[in-house]
């Protein structure tokens, strides 16, 4: 899942949410779509039944179920989330993206060690220390920190959802 916005605060007393989005342009929304919000770990589908613009990157959302004050309040702080897949990367911007640090896109992707061509595990998350972006690896039997960057990868195919990384001997 990937975050596309954050509810900053409840408006009115009919469970309206203000929403400020995060790297996302509210004119990509589809409404034909549901947006997602965890509770207690779980992602929670919600539709957005009105949605109204309020500057650059806000606007005014009615979810189904958000039907009063308490309903709003309880939303607020919590991230609006989509599905990996409702976002489309060509390699050239999902490249400048990881480069640039966030990592997020490569959630649930696969590793593949460029020294033997297997696959190494599966991307369960990542963490960004500075000057040395690291993902977490699940191996099927443990999970391992890799570093993460230009130079240790070797290539990115978004359609497969696959990244090919010289792994340092030793880590997995």
């Amino acid at each position: 899942m990937e975050r596309i916005a954050k509810v900053a605060k409840s408006n009115g007393v009919e469970g309206e949410l203000l929403v400020s989005f995060i790297d996302f342009d509210p004119e990509d929304i589809s409404l034909e779509e549901p947006v997602f919000v965890e509770f207690d770990g779980l992602p929670v589908p919600f539709f957005i039944e009105n949605f109204t613009r309020r500057g650059n990157n806000r606007a005014l959302v009615r979810l189904t179920g958000v039907r009063s004050k308490d309903d709003a309040e309880e939303m607020v702080g919590r991230e609006l989330l989509l599905p990996d897949e409702a976002f489309e990367y060509d390699e050239d911007s999902l490249m400048e993206r990881l480069l640039d640090g966030d990592l997020s896109p490569l959630e649930g992707w696969s590793v593949v060690d460029a020294a033997n061509g297997a696959v190494a595990g599966t991307v369960s998350g990542w963490e960004d220390i500075p000057g040395n972006p690291c993902l977490y690896l699940n191996t099927g039997k443990a999970e391992a920190l890799v570093p993460f960057n230009g130079e240790l990868l070797r290539s990115i195919d978004p359609e497969a959802r696959t990244l090919t990384l010289s792994i340092p001997a030793g880590l997995i």
